[in-house]
Order: structure tokens, then sequence, then C-alpha cells
């Protein structure tokens, strides 16, 4: 019997050499550069690793599970059980599933740590592949309950009990980042062990898990809060438990990248919308010439009414990728930045700025093509003789607004999103835009009214 693993990361390589041991036949498949197993082959693509498997692992995490499967479903055979193994939502399983066309597919839910347990960690599956998923797994020695229900069963099952276990572990990390601070860990550490079964191992495990697989982690309670949602529970502390995990992977939550860019296509209003109308900066504060957009972090700056000094001192602890946030209290008489400004801001990385106040020299704005948002213009220039200060937190156009939070701009206004909160935001901004695309779609169709 040959098993495909696709994934190799902490988990699938337990997995994979749980099989190996098992006298299995198992195929590896990652595409980064990670060890392979002793006694695994490598497989260069998704394609090679799946053919003639009967047993396919899906480990790969949850954000690129639907991808791998869609990538993998061609090449399995009539007899193959695609068993997804992440920690996810019940309806990615159940999409899952709908797309099988004849496969047999198994949720399932893994309900211990595998660094602990390894193959032998206990399992909880549904769906059609659940029985002879639980067949394979018990031979190596793992306890599996099955469920009656379809896929997505499991997966409800498991991030059931993540509302505790990752909340539990975020409030351990929380907890030992408060008595550090207060120059009291040990005994802090202390009184949280003696209320543990586990003492200081579970400690130990605990925060060590939330830092290690934090990213992970966050999506899994983010998960969870969905299916409390649906079960009419108000998720207040396992969203919060999703941010912390989330931070604890992130320098002071800084935003990567990857998530900068994902945003780019999004519009303002959609983000708005995922997020209730929270974050969205009063109407007031305008893009200043058309076809303006901008993602990027904040640099909040306060400057008093009628003063840039604030601008000036944020340009020197600017960093590239900075969108410059100003609260300028809502002056219109006199403007706090303009061409030359800009060209400083543009030298240092600066993206954007988004001022609650006015600017001027409009139109050579629009020639740098430098995306500047504000309540309107002025060719009245500053004085520079302050109060003014960057990098502290500010309020513009009735939004808090901290150093390192996403910013997004188009023609419609401007959105901040606290920047622990930026990827789950993102997930619900991109379902708004979907939703919106088949609306209009339909729309389109019936041949209504455009």
């Amino acid at each position: 019997m040959t098993v495909a693993v696709l994934g190799l990361g902490e988990a699938g390589s337990l997995y994979a050499q749980g099989f190996v041991s098992a006298g299995r036949t198992v195929v590896g498949f990652d595409p980064a550069d990670v060890p392979t197993p002793e006694g695994v082959v490598r497989a260069a693509t998704v394609a090679e690793a799946v053919a003639g498997a009967h047993l396919v692992l899906g480990l790969t995490g949850a954000a690129h599970a639907e991808a791998v499967f869609d990538a993998a479903r061609p090449h399995l055979g009539p007899d193959a059980v695609f068993v997804e193994m992440n920690s996810a939502s019940p309806s990615l399983k159940q999409r899952l599933a709908r797309r099988a066309d004849g496969v047999a597919v198994a949720d399932v839910a893994v309900v211990g740590s595998v660094p602990d347990g390894g193959a032998r960690t206990a399992l909880v599956v549904s769906g059609d592949g659940a029985e002879a998923t639980a067949a394979e797994f018990r031979a190596l020695g793992a306890e599996v309950e099955v469920l009656a229900g379809e896929a997505g069963a499991a997966a409800r099952r498991k991030l059931l009990r993540s509302v505790f276990m990752k909340g539990l572990g975020a409030l351990v990390v929380e907890t030992l980042a408060a008595g550090e601070a207060a120059g009291d860990l040990d005994w802090v550490r202390a009184q949280v062990a003696a209320q543990l079964a586990g003492g200081d191992a579970w400690v130990d495990r605990l925060a060590r898990g939330t830092v290690k697989h934090g990213l992970r982690r966050s999506h899994e309670s983010s998960a969870a809060a969905q299916v409390l949602r649906e079960l009419g529970v108000n998720p207040t502390m396992t969203l919060a438990a999703a941010d912390l995990h989330l931070g604890a992977v992130r320098d002071e939550h800084r935003l990567e990248q990857g998530i900068l860019d994902a945003y780019a296509g999004v519009p303002v209003a959609n983000v708005g919308d995922a997020r209730d109308r929270l974050g969205l900066l009063a109407g007031r504060v305008r893009a200043v010439w058309p076809g303006a957009r901008v993602v990027g972090r904040a640099l909040p700056v306060f400057c008093r009414k009628g003063e840039n000094i604030g601008i000036v001192a944020a340009l020197d602890v600017a960093q590239p990728g900075d969108v410059l946030v100003v609260d300028g209290q809502g002056d219109p008489d006199r403007a706090l930045m303009g061409e030359l400004i800009a060209e400083r801001a543009r030298v240092k990385g600066v993206l954007g700025m988004v001022v609650d106040g006015a600017v001027r020299d409009v139109e050579e704005l629009q020639e740098l093509r430098f995306p500047v948002w504000a309540v309107g213009s002025s060719p009245a220039g500053p004085y520079k003789n302050g109060p003014g200060w960057a990098g502290r937190p500010v309020a513009v156009g009735g939004v808090v607004v901290n150093r390192g939070d996403l910013v997004v701009g188009d023609g419609d206004g401007v959105v901040v999103v606290p920047a622990a909160e930026a990827e789950r935001t993102l997930a619900d901004a991109l379902a708004v835009q979907a939703d919106e695309n088949a609306r209009r779609a339909a729309i389109v169709a019936s041949g209504g009214p455009r």
C-alpha cells in the first residue's frame, strides 16, 4: 500500500515516519526546502506524489488546502482516499467533499499533540472515507473515533475543543509576558503551573506551542470563532486568542509583505463591510486626486492646528512601506504638506499620506502619483512651532491609529485595520468581494436593471 503525504512539516514528517515504520511505501511532497524523512520518497509535484497512492494525507495548512486538493484530485485513482488533516473550518472540509467527484474524502481532526504522540495521536474522523482511514491509523496505534456525519463533522468537533485549548495557550503567554514585564516572572509562572495538572511541563508546552505555531493556531481559532457564530455563541475570547496567536509570531504584530500584497486589489468599501463598517475614516478625508490608491503600514503623526512639525519628525523615522496618518485636527485653512514634503517622503519609501487637515500643490501631487487623502486644499502653508510628534497613537477621521496598523485608501476613502486583525479581515473582505461579484453576475445574467 502506498501513502502520499502532502506537506512535510513537523506533523507531516511524523506521520510519514509512522507509515514507513508500519511497512508502507510513503511518497512525500512539499514545495518548501524542508528535510525529507528517512524512508520517504520525495516527489517533485503533487501529481507525482499522489499517482498510485491509496491514502493521501493533506497536511499543508488550511490556507493551501483547497489549492492542493484541486491539484491532487485529477491524479487520484478510483480506490484512493483523500485524508484532509488540516485544522480548518467545517465548511472547507465540506467544499472539498463536494468537489471530490467520486473519490472518498475523510475529514480528520487531530485531537492531541502530534509532537508528543506522533502517528499514534488520537483522531476524530468523518466523511465517506472515514472507516478506511480509521483502519489505517488504528494499525499505527492511534485511538480513532468515527463520527456518522459527513465531512466537516470532525472539524467541528476539533474546533469546539480548540476554543478552550488555544484560548488557554494564549492566556498563558499573555500572563507570562505580564509577569516578566512586572519583574515577577518566576512567581507568576509558579502560580500558573500550580493550577495545571501538568505543572511546569504544561506551561512550557502551551507557551512554546503558541509562539512556534502561532500563525496556524490563529487560523484555527478564527475557524473556531466562525463555528461559535453559527451556534449562536459570541466568540469574544476566541477572537482575542486568534489575535494573540498571530501577534506571537510577529514583531509587534508587524504586517508581512504578503498580507499587504493581498490587499492590493481589495476595495476600501469591502474591507469596511468585513469589519461591520468600523475603522472607516470620516467622509471628510478624501483622495485629493482621482485614482489614488495605497496599502501600507501606518505611521501615526500629530500636528497642532496649522503646524506641521510632526510631519517633519515623521520623515526622520519613516520606513519603506509606511503611510503617514496625520491628525491635523481637521483644520482646512493651512496646508500641512505639499510637493516638497511629498518628494522627501517618496525618497524615504513612504507610500502615501492621510491628513485630517489641508494640503496644497494638488496638481503636482497628481503628477508625482503620490497618494494623498485630506479634508481639502489651501494655498496657505503651515507654521513649524509645534508641538508635534510621530509614532504615538492618534485619532484621525474618528479612528484611533497605532503604528503598524494596516492602511488601505482608494477613491471611496480610507480604512484602518489593527495589524493583529489584518489577516482575518482579509479573508472576510475577500468573501464580501466574491459575494458582490456573484450578485453582480446574477443581475447581469437576469437582464434586470443596470
